[in-house]
């Protein structure tokens, strides 16, 4: 049986920072070093904070980092880093965007809440930070939500319910794991959109789908233009019937008559063994008032 997320994250994250603390303003610290005080805001050597390598989001914005380091500069961090306790270090649960960027602004000890969580309770916070502070690319987020669904036994309900989504929006997105690797990729590298993806997945060939995104990404194509595009992906073209030879010779025997009686190109183009059509073809007012008399002449 699933064990349940925790039960206020779909609530925000404002539920996971003590009572004293308000998102936005600045923090009073209290400098204990490295000892692991629940629940209050310490501050920590940078050097003993590391991040959790199984966390959702592996992409990180250089210029985005480098203006929050810029920020935290000027004005400090304002929003304490949720961490838990290691052998040796202490664990980012949430704000490794702002351990890389208080890194790049040079600065030795940040401050931290310590808490002690389940695998289960960590994958979640982490999830719901990144959807909504630093948003995900769907490939991350998808990757997080069959995280949750595979190792931890939770269902699309509870997950939904969890972080506070609609089931069809996760279930939409873990689709996008189905894509060949290269088309995600392109996702994660903004080559194409999320909509582009899922009318992808009607291709079901790696290549293919692979061929005709980049085929989508050089020509631009709209979602539109690409749902139509792999709705007639696999239609075989409409191949016109083979007149035999033999029957090919009459035809032409037939149009040489015709020709000769009304003095004007004639084609005879056949549908099947049964129908057809002729076409007869004039270059000018004078020619066609020729052609006209000539019928009316062999009534």
């Amino acid at each position: 049986m699933a064990k349940k997320g925790l039960g206020g994250l779909g609530k925000g994250l404002d539920t996971m920072i003590p009572a004293g603390i308000k998102v936005g303003e600045p923090v009073n610290v209290k400098n204990d070093g490295d000892v692991n005080v629940e629940d209050e805001v310490i501050k920590v050597r940078l050097n003993k904070i590391e991040p959790d390598r199984n966390q959702p989001r592996k992409n990180f914005s250089e210029d985005e980092l480098n203006e929050l380091a810029e920020s935290i500069k000027s004005h400090g961090i304002f929003q304490p880093l949720l961490v838990q306790q290691k052998d040796k270090y202490y664990e980012i649960v949430a704000g490794e965007r702002r351990w890389r960027a208080a890194k790049i602004a040079g600065l030795t000890e940040i401050p931290v809440i310590v808490r002690t969580f389940t695998e289960q309770e960590k994958v979640e916070i982490q999830l719901l930070e990144n959807l909504q502070r630093e948003k995900l690319n769907p490939i991350e987020e998808a990757e997080a939500y069959q995280r949750l669904l595979t190792e931890f036994g939770m269902k699309q309900d509870e997950l939904a319910e969890s972080i506070g989504k609609n089931r069809t929006t996760i279930t939409n997105t873990l689709r996008l794991l189905n894509l060949d690797e290269r088309v995600r990729e392109m996702i994660i590298d903004e080559k194409i959109s999320q909509g582009h993806a899922r009318a992808l997945l009607g291709i079901k060939d790696a290549d293919k789908q692979y061929e005709t995104a980049c085929h989508v990404f050089d020509q631009q194509l709209s979602v539109r233009e690409t749902e139509k595009l792999v709705k007639n992906f696999d239609k075989p073209e409409k191949v016109k019937p083979q007149t035999p030879e033999a029957l090919t010779l009459i035809y032409r025997g037939m149009e040489d008559s015709i020709r000769e009686k009304i003095g004007a190109k004639v084609a005879i183009k056949p549908k099947n063994d049964k129908k057809g059509k002729i076409e007869i073809e004039y270059f000018s007012q004078e020619e066609l008032e020729n052609i006209v008399n000539t019928f009316k002449s062999m009534q």
